[in-house]
């Protein structure tokens, strides 16, 4: 007969479960939004993105922080691609830079996914979360106390990012040559440059 084994020595499989939350903002030399959670299970398709992040949550933040004249950059996401997107932000926000001229995956040139999202990342996690209210309080008290220098240093590097890229695909696409004259055009007041994204954080419950 084998021999019998302890309890308290048997190795037992615990279950995980990962549960996320998506947060929308946008940032500027002149300040930050307000983080914005999406629904769960909620798809971002154009409509949402329109009539809720945009119309009812960002531009109203955008516009206490800064008053009337600003540049609004977005990333290439389908939804922000959209036709009717477009011709929203056309008609609502001063100037905004058009997906014409902005290329497909792209978060080296967007201040939120090059350096503010890894920092706020690392805030939220500095101590355990112990669930999905937690996670989102702790959003909101790191975002809300996120240095604006840390803001504005990423700022500052987003003109010499688009002269990297534009000089590497030099050659390649003509219309990266219209994204420089267009985003240095715009850089000229990009204190009120307002770069926004929506990006995902999670956690892993384990019982």
């Amino acid at each position: 007969m084998g021999k019998t084994v302890p309890s308290e020595r048997l190795i037992k499989n615990r279950k995980h479960f990962s549960e996320s939350v998506m947060v929308s903002v946008a940032v500027s030399k002149t300040g930050k939004t307000k983080a914005h959670f999406i629904d769960e299970g909620t798809k971002v398709d154009g409509r949402y993105y329109r009539e809720t992040l945009l119309q009812n949550c960002l531009l109203p933040d955008i516009g206490q922080l800064c008053g009337g004249e600003f540049v609004f950059q977005q990333d290439g996401a389908p939804s922000h691609r959209e036709k009717l997107t477009v011709e929203f932000l056309q008609q609502n926000v001063p100037n905004f830079i058009e997906p014409s001229v902005w290329p497909p995956n792209s978060p080296n040139i967007n201040p939120v996914d090059y350096a503010v999202w890894s920092a706020l990342q690392q805030d939220v996690y500095r101590v355990p979360i112990v669930g999905l209210e937690d996670l989102k309080n702790r959003v909101r008290t790191c975002w809300a106390s996120l240095d604006q220098q840390l803001i504005n240093k990423a700022i500052d590097q987003w003109r010499p990012r688009l002269k990297t890229v534009v000089k590497v695909h030099e050659g390649h696409t003509e219309h990266m040559f219209t994204l420089l004259s267009c985003c240095m055009k715009f850089s000229l007041f990009y204190l009120d440059i307002y770069a926004s994204t929506y990006f995902h954080l999670c956690f892993t419950t384990v019982i």
